[in-house]
């Protein structure tokens, strides 16, 4: 079942230009991180303070269906603020990867899963190494997996 809600937009243009071309070309226009070429996904979720709708687009890290969202804002001390949504509202999202929306269901990985997941998002985008040096908190991988219907 699709998130309904009153959409709320992020506050930086960039974001909002992007998930904008990219929903209205379903992924074909705006379907890469800026300058780098690499592929992204569009992730909507509910947001944990206003319940509203969020969007942002994150390094498409998918195998076997699942995705991982990085949490790691480049390296900077904090977690991005939409961990504080997906934390919050767990069953609350959806991911699109191109034409394709999935509502599903995410988790934070830790041990083995977890070491897994960030060799995966590691291999897609490597600045997150980098980015893991910079702080010292250790960056959540958060897994997307798709709602089982029926």
């Amino acid at each position: 079942m699709p998130l309904e809600g009153e959409y709320e937009p992020s506050p930086a243009q960039w974001v909002r230009d992007q998930v904008e071309q990219y929903e209205r070309t379903q992924g074909r226009e705006a379907n890469t991180l800026r300058d780098t070429g690499l592929p992204i996904v569009v992730f909507t979720m509910r947001g944990h303070k206003s319940g509203k709708l969020r969007k942002v687009p994150l390094m498409r890290v998918e195998h076997d269906g699942c995705y991982a969202l990085i949490a790691s804002q480049g390296g900077a001390p904090t977690h991005p603020s939409w961990y504080h949504n997906v934390k919050a509202n767990p069953d609350a999202i959806s991911v699109q990867d191109g034409a394709r929306v999935i509502d599903g269901t995410v988790r934070e990985l830790s041990g083995e899963e977890r070491e897994t997941w960030w060799q995966r998002a590691s291999a897609a985008y490597p600045p997150y190494l980098e980015y893991q040096q910079r702080t010292e908190r250790q960056i959540p991988v958060i897994l997307f997996e798709p709602r089982q219907h029926g």
